[in-house]
């Protein structure tokens, strides 16, 4: 018997202890129901429960344990079974009128609910040791003064490697500005159009089609860089372009990937605005309108400074998206780790250089591989930090209105 079936057999089981479990509470009370502590339908799920989470939490640890030596998977399956329909018949047992059933079942609904809440929290905590360990053994093998104050990254495998992660950090920087350059203007003044002046119907045919640019998969704004934007920039700041300058060399550069970057942007800030907008209470648009104000000086001098504090916050959380895109930048902006301040020269960042690094055969204990978790560590904390500081911003300054 497979995994997949078991799995399958111990959710059956649930379902049909679901069944059983409420009629056999229905006939303990001799069909007089109100002889119970719960409803009958507690009763069931009692027994459901009870069935359902030791059986696959036993499944799992058991499939995720290797089999000891001359003792195969098989035996372990029908221990499984076998101990699930045991705890269905004790279940069924205990059902009794006195029996707490509906108690029992919210105490494990409370159980699964803060489950569910400490899996985000316990993912990232694991997340961040795993990358504290490998970044504790690169400074073991590589200098920190290098990494964080050289000016260089020239990694190689034979010993003499310049890892330093300033000229990425200002790559990074760099083309996230140019993206939210694009984004946050487009962003906001589609945000101001869509809560302000847009009708019922215009506004509900305009916000999905503007939400499905977040829905694009970021491989296909990728190529997109790659094989639209960036030639059409070569063609317009390229040797023989059309504005007959010799600006740009080819078609990876800062410009494209922040072009794109930009318009991937567009729908987390326009979204988040917008609803920051709508908050406003429309009594302050009234009051501003009926002192004499025209709809933009509404806008401008009342809507925007009320909605100030939530609209720095969507743009600080998209220069956090920005920060941490990676397929965009590996297609459009190129592989060079330098300072310029031209955005018609190819550059990288952080997060292109740390899927290089762990691409490949390279030794996992060398530096030059090594260094990756040190680049995701700090790219960690970047976005931290910009979340942390939205955060703040939108809790410190928010109004609250009646």
């Amino acid at each position: 018997m497979s995994a997949f079936w078991l799995t399958l057999t111990v959710l059956v089981l649930s379902a049909l202890g679901v069944v059983i479990g409420r009629a056999r509470a229905v006939s303990v009370a001799g069909g007089d129901v109100r002889k119970l502590h719960s409803l009958p339908k507690y009763y069931g799920i009692f027994v459901g429960f009870t069935v359902l989470i030791p059986s696959l939490l036993l499944l799992i640890l058991w499939l995720v344990t290797p089999p000891l030596e001359q003792v195969s998977t098989q035996p372990r399956m029908f221990v499984v079974l076998g101990i699930a329909v045991l705890l269905m018949v004790l279940s069924l047992i205990r059902i009794t009128p006195d029996l707490r059933a509906r108690n029992a079942v919210e105490r494990v609904v409370l159980g699964l609910l803060i489950t569910a809440a400490s899996l985000a929290i316990l993912t990232t905590i694991g997340i961040v040791l795993s990358m504290l360990f490998e970044t504790r053994n690169f400074f073991g093998l590589h200098s920190w003064k290098d990494f964080f104050f050289g000016l260089k990254w020239a990694p190689n495998f034979r010993g003499d490697s310049e890892l330093s992660i300033l000229p990425l950090l200002w790559g990074t920087i760099y083309i996230s500005l140019v993206a939210l350059l694009v984004s946050v203007p487009i962003g906001l003044f589609a945000a101001i159009y869509l809560s302000e002046y847009a009708g019922p119907k215009t506004r509900g045919v305009s916000k999905p089609l503007l939400e499905i640019l977040a829905g694009i998969p970021t491989i296909v704004y990728g190529l997109f860089a790659l094989l639209t934007v960036g030639p059409l920039l070569l063609r317009t700041f390229g040797s023989g372009g059309l504005l007959g300058v010799d600006w740009m060399t080819g078609a990876t550069a800062v410009l494209t990937a922040g072009l794109v970057m930009g318009i991937m942007l567009i729908p987390f800030v326009s979204s988040l605005s917008d609803d920051i907008i709508n908050a406003v209470p429309q009594a302050m648009r009234d009051g501003s309108l009926g002192l004499g104000a025209t709809k933009s000086e509404t806008i401008r001098q009342v809507v925007i400074p009320a909605a100030l504090p939530g609209i720095v916050g969507a743009i600080l959380l998209a220069a956090s998206r920005a920060i941490g895109e990676t397929m965009i930048v590996v297609l459009g902006a190129g592989a060079l780790a330098k300072f310029s301040l031209d955005p018609l020269e190819a550059m990288t960042t952080i997060t292109t250089r740390i899927v290089s690094q762990l691409t490949g055969d390279g030794d996992f204990a060398s530096p030059e591989t090594l260094v990756a978790f040190a680049l995701g560590l700090t790219l960690f904390v970047l976005t931290l930090g910009l979340n942390v500081i939205a955060l703040y911003i939108v809790r410190t300054y928010r109004e609250q209105y009646e």
